[in-house]
């Protein structure tokens, strides 16, 4: 089986991943965080296996470098609260999108895979690095807190 062209993956999939790191880094930083992201996808596609799911596999590349980005702020003295601008401002609710932003980081990017990826459980897990019932816990806090908050 020959691989989809690069680029391909790039179209299909640019605006998950722009969209993830805009939420969870904010717009300046996500620029940067979506080069790193595709750069170091194009080095690994090679190597990525035909029975991959691509999207799980790109935002866990996104999910690393926001986390990245968020110690080198923090290293710095920055703060590492992120603007949430995932959504045009035409089509933003700012009061949801403040309540997102105010989830601590894997609540945050739980909710974030979920419904701005469409991501499965499974997925979730992955690209966050935890169990699947972890991944299901923490979205389930995450809703849960939106909710008291909204």
């Amino acid at each position: 089986m020959t691989a989809i062209p690069f680029q391909r993956v790039l179209d299909d999939h640019r605006d998950d991943v722009w969209r993830y790191l805009r939420g969870m880094v904010g717009a300046q930083a996500a620029e940067d965080c979506f080069q790193e992201t595709f750069l170091a996808a194009l080095r690994a596609y090679p190597r990525l296996r035909p029975d991959s799911n691509v999207s799980a596999w790109l935002l866990t590349i996104a999910h690393r470098k926001a986390i990245d980005h968020t110690r080198r702020r923090r290293e710095v003295g920055l703060s590492a609260a992120p603007v949430l601008e995932s959504v045009p401002a035409p089509e933003r609710d700012t009061t949801i999108w403040s309540a997102v932003a105010a989830l601590p980081p894997r609540q945050r990017a739980s909710v974030l895979l979920r419904f701005g990826g469409d991501l499965p459980h499974r997925d979730i897990a992955r690209v966050i690095g935890c169990s699947e019932a972890a991944a299901r816990r923490s979205l389930h806090e995450g809703l849960k807190r939106l909710r008291e908050t909204l």
